[in-house]
């Protein structure tokens, strides 16, 4: 189903499309490095989907096969995968990797070659400010809107009963710096005072004086632009100085199924964006939830649930146009059947404007009674949102 392979140092014979009865995927991923944790869930859903399409007649009635490598978490090794992908492993299509800085110049890759390229996490503005006319985010919303529910929550409180002041910390990437900033500006238009905005390397792993900055502020709201090892590392700190925030929304890591366990104690009330819920009733996601917890043994989280998503994204494209190869020509129908449509997923139905940004919302979850609910927009909720947020 899927053949996984280091970044580098293997010949074309591992990959390769070479056969009439298979279409082959090629893909890299950061199993690696700074974002393995979520590149390892995204993998597992790539996997899944592939195994899926495969019980269930194939695409075009092959077999789905994948290649993966592993870029390590690195820019300019994401970019060599796919040049090797194309040219040295042949491949039929590409699913794009996991994140905004990897998904730029992987984007770009695909671009020069023609290549449709859906991608499962790149949802910063500058993805879709770089004039790639190929690409399409599998996901609700861009990062910027991620918190746009929350944000209209808190706007609508009395005023003596919202936050005043607010606290951001953000991992110095696009996407975490999106999410956490278009919760940050709509909270400053209104007044909401920003009084700490901290930007840390993506390889922070002492928060001590961001922590400090942020309890001595003693600001009403803690916002973390994150991945997933930097919330734990960033929470694990602040309750360290007891600090105790009435609000803590951190982006990513509260939707991974080992958060928990890895800040122990203190999940009550920790609020995230999310793109994806396990009991979301779109027939795709009750089919992709049954397969997948029977697989793994328990329910898929939004990584798995957008590399899935992909998939279905693409395959629709493939069976419309019944093409799957790398030629410019079965390439360009791909693109241009889903500039103009809309298809059904996991996540809800997903169409795009003409930069490839997805036409619908991020819902709102927090941590009710220990477990992560829904708890924006209110026709969806599965639970209130607790304000403010017990000690943790």
């Amino acid at each position: 189903m899927a053949t996984t392979m280091a970044g580098c140092g293997l010949g074309s014979s591992a990959g390769g499309s070479g056969s009439d009865d298979e279409i082959v995927i090629g893909i890299s991923l950061p199993l690696t490095g700074d974002f393995s944790e979520p590149g390892k869930g995204v993998e597992r859903g790539y996997e899944a989907w592939a195994e899926y399409v495969n019980e269930n007649g194939g695409l075009l009635g092959k077999d789905v096969r994948l290649v993966i490598l592993d870029d390590q978490s690195n820019a300019d090794r994401v970019a060599s995968d796919y040049e090797r992908l194309i040219n040295q492993e042949n491949v039929d299509l590409i699913f794009g990797p996991f994140s905004t800085r990897l998904v730029v110049p992987a984007a770009q890759v695909a671009q020069d070659y023609g290549f449709l390229f859906v991608e499962p996490a790149g949802a910063a503005d500058e993805v879709f400010e770089q004039g790639f006319d190929n690409l399409f985010y599998a996901a609700p919303a861009v990062a910027d809107d991620h918190y746009k529910l929350l944000a209209e929550h808190i706007l609508a409180m009395p005023e003596d009963q919202r936050p005043q002041t607010a606290a951001y910390a953000t991992m110095d990437d696009p996407f975490a710096q999106g999410t956490a900033y278009g919760l940050r500006d709509a909270l400053a238009e209104a007044g909401i005072e920003t009084v700490v905005d901290e930007v840390y390397p993506p390889n922070t792993t002492d928060f001590s004086n961001i922590a400090a900055q942020i309890a001595d502020s003693d600001a009403d709201i803690v916002v973390g632009g994150t991945q997933y090892q930097d919330a734990v590392n960033l929470i694990v700190a602040l309750r360290q100085l007891g600090y105790q925030p009435d609000l803590a929304a951190f982006s990513t890591a509260p939707t991974n199924p080992e958060f928990p366990e890895a800040i122990g104690e203190g999940t009550e009330g920790i609020i995230s964006p999310t793109g994806y819920t396990p009991e979301a009733q779109f027939p795709e996601n009750e089919a992709f939830v049954e397969f997948y917890t029977e697989k793994h043994g328990n329910p898929p989280a939004e990584d798995e649930a957008n590399a899935w998503t992909t998939g279905e994204v693409v395959a629709a494209a493939v069976e419309a146009v019944e093409c799957a190869d790398p030629s410019a020509e079965c390439q360009q129908q791909l693109i241009d059947w889903l500039r103009d449509n809309e298809v059904d997923t996991v996540v809800g139905p997903l169409s795009w404007d003409a930069n490839g940004r997805p036409q619908s919302a991020h819902l709102i979850q927090q941590y009710v009674d220990g477990e992560i609910r829904i708890v924006l927009p209110g026709d969806t909720a599965e639970a209130e949102l607790i304000y403010p947020k017990p000690a943790w």
